[in-house]
């Protein structure tokens, strides 16, 4: 007779898959019939456990959640404070994504509870960091301490991850020259006039023809509320028009989608690109320039980020490929002048480094309560050489 594993392992086993499907697939892609699959059993053998997908979604952001409060509230200095950081990303690698992608679909309950136990790891978190560092002001060492949980969720984009011990000793030393980094300086500068913010992320404050308009409004909608959740009637009435009138100018939401992350797709590499080619001095400084641009480009397209970070997904087949060799061929344009400047270390290295900049500023200029701050860029940009390695 073959003994069924008690209910709490199944649901261990159960969180794991789900976990690592909508991690590497996205939520909307994974069905409850294919968790069940995964772990060897029936569909209503899993509704037994748990009602759907939502709370499978939730229950999963919890544990690598319990385990972020775990390891943080064992800290005791800035560098175990650094050590537990990298052993939550690499242990709960899917974390990073269904955080920063999938949560925002959760119910609006579930979201304001998951940020206030992301909140209150970071309060721990920036008691821990200016114990060890007390000339360091308590909204700098947030910044800082938000940097770091981003940073380490660089991991989870990465294809293919190191071994975990390696994995996490890089992350260590990585992490740790975030915790490491100074904001009083660029404060002290005197605050920067911050990058425009067209509405949206996309074409500029002028008046705007109707197209342009539905672009905007679409990718601040999908973003915030998620592609299949934004109605062609929601659509229409951001714009002023009825939502049958939407189909005057696209064909389909998907097209919408589409057309609105192939104009950021232009705009990201036509800025940044364009500051990596034009900089003087060798590889450093176009590393440089290329960060300054990015964060600048980052400050001003928040939701164009989020979009193609959370709805890629939901495009067409062809669309999709376009969308992801871009962003391969962004990414290795980073690995290639990083290894340029810091030829010493090897293109995982180098990935691991890139993944989680990218992740840093991304989260930085759209989810956190710094987003206010007048010297942001200058501070992004701080914690930005940090990740990469080139120092204050």
């Amino acid at each position: 007779m073959v003994r069924r594993p008690p209910a709490r392992a199944r649901q261990a086993q159960i969180l794991a898959v789900a976990a690592e499907r909508f991690h590497r697939d996205g939520y909307h892609r994974v069905s409850m019939a294919e968790v069940a699959a995964g772990v060897g059993i029936t569909a209503p053998a899993l509704y037994r456990h748990f009602r759907g997908k939502s709370e499978l979604l939730d229950r999963a952001v919890r544990v690598g959640l319990d385990a972020l409060a775990e390891g943080v509230r064992a800290a005791d200095s800035t560098a175990s404070l650094g050590t537990a950081l990298a052993a939550v990303a690499v242990g709960h690698r899917s974390l990073g994504t269904l955080v920063q992608r999938d949560a925002r679909l959760l119910p609006p309950h579930r979201r304001v509870a998951l940020r206030r136990e992301l909140r209150a790891a970071v309060v721990r978190m920036v008691v821990v960091l200016r114990a060890g560092r007390p000339e360091v002001a308590a909204g700098d060492a947030e910044v800082i301490c938000w940097s770091a949980l981003s940073a380490g969720a660089g991991l989870s984009y990465l294809s293919a991850v190191p071994q975990p011990r390696r994995a996490e000793r890089l992350l260590r030393d990585l992490l740790g020259a975030v915790l490491a980094v100074r904001l009083d300086a660029a404060a002290a500068a005197g605050p920067r006039p911050a990058a425009p913010r067209p509405p949206g992320g996309a074409g500029g404050a002028g008046p705007q023809p109707r197209r342009e308009e539905l672009l905007a409004a679409a990718v601040r909608l999908f973003h915030r509320r998620g592609f299949d959740n934004v109605s062609t009637d929601l659509l229409g009435a951001a714009v002023g028009i009825s939502g049958p009138s939407v189909y005057r100018h696209f064909d389909s939401k998907a097209q919408l989608l589409a057309v609105a992350l192939v104009r950021g797709r232009e705009r990201l590499w036509h800025e940044v690109g364009g500051a990596i080619a034009a900089a003087p001095g060798g590889p450093e400084a176009e590393l440089v320039a290329g960060l300054a641009a990015y964060v600048g480009f980052a400050l001003g397209n928040g939701d164009y980020l989020g979009v193609m970070l959370s709805e890629t997904e939901r495009l067409a087949p062809t669309d999709r490929r376009a969308a992801v060799d871009f962003r391969r061929d962004f990414l290795r344009t980073w690995v290639d002048l990083l290894g340029r400047v810091r030829p010493e270390e090897d293109s995982v290295t180098a990935r691991i480094r890139v993944h989680a900049l990218f992740s840093l500023v991304n989260d930085g200029v759209r989810n956190r309560p710094s987003g206010a701050r007048p010297d942001l860029d200058d501070c992004l940009v701080r914690l930005g050489r940090a990740v990469l390695g080139l120092g204050p």
